[in-house]
């Protein structure tokens, strides 16, 4: 099948991910579900062809593949009128693999998405979540709000670009790591030098990415990141824990008085098995959290962060809650990702959902 014609395909249905395996029909993913089509299992030598086509397509040289040590390349290609989408191309069994990612063009709705707003003029803001959980798309629809209602220099960097922003209000430079620069650290070193407003590092790794966004933050200018970590507890003893003993306590006060905001999300599957929804936990740092973050017992964000209800913020298991009670999902979904499955059983109980 010409690789274009089967992209289109995979657009029309909606698919999240396609799979080109050895062994395997080709298979894709629409939300949750996993579906493989009826055509024949592909041998090696019809993965090494589609694989072919893809590097041909996206015009990028399939040596960078064959001679990549790691085994694997990772890039995002657009075709006009259709979409963009994000290729990982790997090696199993000693066959050629690949697993795309379809990004359609245009961003989804916020709104639809149950997607927070993050007005916030200057500091750290988080997604967390899982791989696979939708934290690309939150952080471009932040994005976006921030490009369409306030002026500035918006410098993202992602490993690989998905979605593509236009120059709204603000300005907007796109970074792709490693085509435009080597490393996260070396473009978020530069665009320091670049008099950003707004920064977007696709990913905090390492204590140098880690400590460089922290900084920044620090410089009146808004950074967001991602890591893949579950709710606001974790991902701040992930990030303290990233530096050396010596430093922590350090961090933590610098963390305390930088971060802004960390939203950590979940996909969950509909009730009509037809696709997923985000959940959503949302911490706003007010002066109660930044005190835990400084003293150590983030173990009480959870307590803090169901008593900021009125400030917009909201707990895992609220979301999981409210979207059950509305029909979205159902009480098993909720309960196989909630936070404190106990506590959740018991209010289900109480409240008749």
């Amino acid at each position: 099948m010409d690789i274009k014609t089967l992209l289109g395909k995979m657009v029309e249905v909606e698919a999240s991910d396609i799979f080109i395996i050895a062994g395997l029909p080709l298979s894709y993913a629409v939300g949750r579900r996993q579906i493989r089509t009826d055509t024949a299992p592909l041998k090696p030598a019809d993965t090494k062809a589609l694989v072919d086509a893809i590097y041909a397509v996206s015009g990028r040289d399939v040596k960078i593949f064959e001679d990549n040590k790691n085994h694997d390349d990772d890039f995002s290609f657009s075709i006009p009128g259709l979409g963009r989408f994000r290729a990982n191309i790997f090696r199993q069994r000693g066959s050629y693999s690949a697993v795309i990612r379809v990004i359609p063009f245009g961003l989804p709705s916020p709104t639809d998405l149950h997607i927070p707003h993050a007005d916030l003029q200057k500091g750290l803001v988080l997604v967390t979540g899982p791989s696979g959980a939708g934290k690309s798309t939150t952080l471009a629809c932040l994005i976006d709000r921030v490009n369409k209602t306030r002026t500035g220099h918006i410098i993202t960097m992602e490993d690989p670009i998905e979605y593509v922003h236009h120059h709204e209000k603000c300005i907007v430079t796109q970074r792709e790591i490693p085509t435009d620069v080597a490393t996260y650290s070396e473009a978020l070193s530069s665009a320091l030098r670049e008099n950003p407003d707004i920064l977007l590092l696709g990913e905090m790794r390492t204590l140098d990415t880690i400590s460089t966004a922290v900084s920044a933050s620090e410089m009146a200018q808004l950074v967001f990141s991602t890591l893949h970590t579950i709710g606001a507890s974790s991902t701040i003893d992930r990030i303290i824990d990233t530096y050396p003993a010596a430093q922590q306590h350090q961090a933590r006060l610098q963390l305390s008085m930088t971060l802004q905001a960390i939203i950590s999300q979940q996909l969950i599957p509909t009730a009509d098995g037809k696709g997923t929804v985000p959940a959503f936990e949302i911490m706003l740092c007010n002066a109660a959290i930044r005190n835990l973050i400084r003293s150590e017992k983030t173990h009480q964000l959870d307590s803090a962060i169901a008593a900021g209800t009125a400030q917009g913020m909201c707990t895992m298991d609220q979301s999981l809650f409210d979207l059950c009670k509305a029909g979205t999902i159902t009480k098993e979904a909720a309960l196989q990702h909630s936070s404190h499955q106990e506590a959740l059983v018991r209010r289900f109980e109480v409240e008749g959902v």
